[in-house]
């Protein structure tokens, strides 16, 4: 029997491999050439014949789910024995499932099923990548249990059973498969915690600092927000055409508010207030506060006079520590630091969508709820022993870790360690509630002088999937099998897409966002193929007028303003309006850098361009600055490995304006349409965002260029 099951979930193995790749949604449906007809049972029948499942099945039924689990599709059950169930009723004072609620049993039979197809080998993250029926991610680990076997622990508590023999002689085992799906026999009732992020934050007295802080200064209420109940998902699909792609663009399911917030232990609290002087005798929070006060106050200024800065005074939107609790919370719920960055792909070494890790760290930029600010996160590839320091072991040693405002760069004044993000999953607490997840870090998290001006005076480039919050927050980042394609069928309504959504957003359902009537804005999601950064891209027809809030800068002064494209015959010309002012010659995305608009036969492609000196690539950037564009840069790659975007004449930046920006103010970019209607409805293409500072821009002369990466 065993041998017999090895084999099946080895084939189901391979079939997820070649099918969907890691950190990958699946389909419903497997491709028929993948798909591996097992003579055994449906999950339904598996669950029904085990008499030591008879509890759990009850549960499945008053949950009205068993008729799904009898049908064909991919699912992954988390199957606990009546052990299990008995333990977790007598952990409730219940003696039976009969005195279970049906919303009880709604909640527990939903947390343990997902609807796709996980090995225990496949459970390589810190968290599932397909959330289960709640709609909820399951947090994993690799742990050992009692017998010393290699196993997954599920939300810190419940661990994958590797092999165990019942009172009745039957063996259970991992990744035992049925028709329709895998299942996986777990230790204990897998719990998630139904409450907001907030009440997590108090439950857990490693961090009573933090929430005290979040409680007095009335950041609390601003991170109870969780869904929209008055959008409605029954909209009418948008159906279009990109390049050679006809489409549908579904409207989101939902639209659900989520936040993420890393949060320091009282321990980090007390270290710092012995190494800035701070007097604890008035307690933790006035403590806090004179801390946020000698962080803040150089970056405020102006307002250490105004009432609102007191201690008395915490809920004042100029109150030192408010702002140093909201610069903690970003207003996207992010649920394993994983999430943080686009799915890692083989093709890219296991480095996120779109990066050359040898390169350049990945890096990413995110909003937070101190107006006009961002956290920067990096990845680093480290010693997984170092805590924190650069890597010098082995490979076998090396793990990906993420960090807050972090910078190392040539100079000693650019030496900026940053916080290292804790992504540990513990058994005594939790991390992830329906409207946000939090995180330990390891130092403080400040929007300092030193960070304003020399963390992120830099290049800032971002993803258009990462400027909007909500598309992380609906999980619509990344979605889909990025190495499987549907064809044009799909336009047809009726039918679900195998492979992933293409998304259209109504207006109003972005945050900072207006399309007019006449437009429609869609988010195609990722493929290996795309000639975008990080898989996907983002698409506006017919007679558009779309005007977005740019995020926010880190300090005032002069900055450029780009746009990282793909310049196709079958899309259009706009205008670009920077706070309502129109800037140059309208952007016509038909035309290469090797048309006469730009360098003609003067342009280089990849190759030659990196047999150039120096001087003579100095040269050559200037050449295209002067005409308004910048090549793609060479640490951002499409999805086939070792292919950079700036490999094609048709992958490039433009300079959408240079203009002073204030960045204590909210700013504006409009995109008018300027085409008559030909080519794919006007399509125009955006793909990511780059804001660039004088510093870094204003670079001439020989063997002076902004770096090209």
């Amino acid at each position: 029997m065993n041998i017999k099951n090895n084999i099946k979930v080895a084939l189901m193995a391979l079939a997820a491999c070649l099918c969907t790749g890691p950190l990958t949604s699946c389909s419903d449906e497997p491709d028929s050439e993948y798909f591996y007809t097992f003579t055994g049972e449906m999950l339904s029948d598996y669950i029904s014949n085990r008499e030591y499942y008879s509890e759990f099945k009850t549960i499945v039924e008053r949950a009205e789910l068993m008729d799904l689990l009898s049908t064909y599709g991919r699912y992954t059950c988390f199957l606990p024995d009546n052990k299990a169930v008995d333990a977790y009723l007598q952990a409730r004072g219940l003696s039976s499932v009969d005195q279970l609620t049906d919303a009880d049993c709604d909640t527990i039979a939903r947390t343990h099923l997902v609807q796709n197809m996980y090995s225990t080998f496949e459970m390589n993250t810190d968290f599932l990548p397909t959330y289960n029926l709640q709609g909820r991610y399951l947090a994993t680990k690799a742990i050992e249990d009692e017998k010393g076997n290699a196993v997954i622990q599920i939300e810190g508590l419940s661990y994958i059973i590797f092999s165990d023999t019942l009172e009745t002689g039957e063996i259970i085992h991992q990744n035992d498969s049925v028709e329709n799906g895998i299942v996986q026999p777990v230790s204990m009732v897998i719990e998630k915690s139904n409450c907001y992020i907030a009440d997590i934050l108090r439950d857990n007295d490693k961090i009573g600092i933090f929430y005290e802080a979040l409680s007095k200064t009335g950041v609390r209420q601003e991170i109870e927000k969780i869904e929209d109940v008055t959008y409605s998902k029954n909209q009418p699909k948008y159906h279009y055409r990109s390049h050679t792609h006809t489409e549908v663009g579904w409207v989101p399911d939902r639209k659900k508010y989520g936040f993420t917030a890393f949060v320091e232990p009282d321990s980090i609290y007390r270290q710092k207030f012995a190494e800035y002087n701070i007097d604890t005798s008035n307690g933790d929070l006035r403590a806090l506060y004179d801390l946020a006060c000698k962080i803040y106050d150089p970056m405020y200024p102006s307002d250490v006079e105004a009432e609102g800065h007191k201690f008395e005074n915490l809920t004042d939107s100029v109150n030192p520590l408010k702002r140093f609790i909201q610069y903690h919370i970003m207003n996207r719920y992010v649920p394993g630091a994983d999430k943080l960055f686009a799915m890692m792909i083989d093709e890219h070494g296991k480095y996120p969508f779109g990066f050359d890790g040898s390169l350049a760290n990945p890096t990413e930029w995110y909003t937070t709820l101190l107006p006009h600010t961002m956290l920067k996160v990096s990845m680093l590839t480290m010693n997984k022993d170092e805590q924190g320091r650069d890597c010098r072991g082995t490979d076998r040693d090396k793990v990906k870790r993420a960090f807050l405002n972090r910078r190392y760069g040539e100079t000693s004044d650019y030496q900026f360690r940053g916080s290292l993000i804790d992504n540990t999953v513990e058994s005594d607490y939790q991390h992830d509630a329906v409207n946000g997840h939090y995180f330990y870090v390891d130092d403080l998290v400040v929007f300092s002088e030193d960070v304003q001006n020399k963390v992120q005076n830099m290049r800032i480039r971002m993803d258009f999937s990462t400027v909007f919050p909500e598309v992380m927050t609906n999980d619509m980042r990344d979605e889909g099998n990025y190495r499987g394609d549907d064809p044009d069928n799909v336009a047809d309504e009726s039918n679900e897409p195998k492979n992933g959504k293409n998304r259209y957003f109504p207006d109003g359902y972005l945050d900072g966002v207006t399309v007019n009537n006449g437009g429609y804005l869609v988010l195609r999601r990722p493929h290996l193929y795309y000639w975008s950064w990080q898989g996907d891209e983002w698409n506006l027809f017919g007679d558009y007028d779309m005007t977005f809030r740019i995020p926010p800068v880190p300090f005032s002064g002069e900055w450029q303003l780009r746009l990282g494209f793909c310049s196709i015959p079958t899309r259009g010309v706009m205008q670009v309006y920077f706070d309502g002012v129109p800037q140059g010659i309208p952007l016509d995305m038909t035309k290469d850098l090797n048309t006469e608009m730009y360098l003609g036969d003067r342009y280089k492609n990849y190759d030659d361009y990196m047999k150039m000196t120096d001087e003579e690539k100095a040269e050559y950037q200037k050449a295209l600055k002067n005409m308004g564009a910048y090549d793609d840069g060479r640490s951002q790659w499409i999805g086939q490995k070792d292919h950079p975007l700036g490999n094609a004449s048709g992958m490039y930046r433009r300079i959408l304006c240079q203009t002073y920006i204030d960045a204590t103010k909210d700013h504006y970019i409009r995109f008018r349409v300027a085409s008559d209607g030909k080519g794919n409805n006007n399509e125009f293409m955006f793909d990511f965002w780059e804001m660039v500072p004088k510093s870094v821009y204003a670079v001439d002369g020989d063997d002076a260029m902004e770096d090209d990466l």
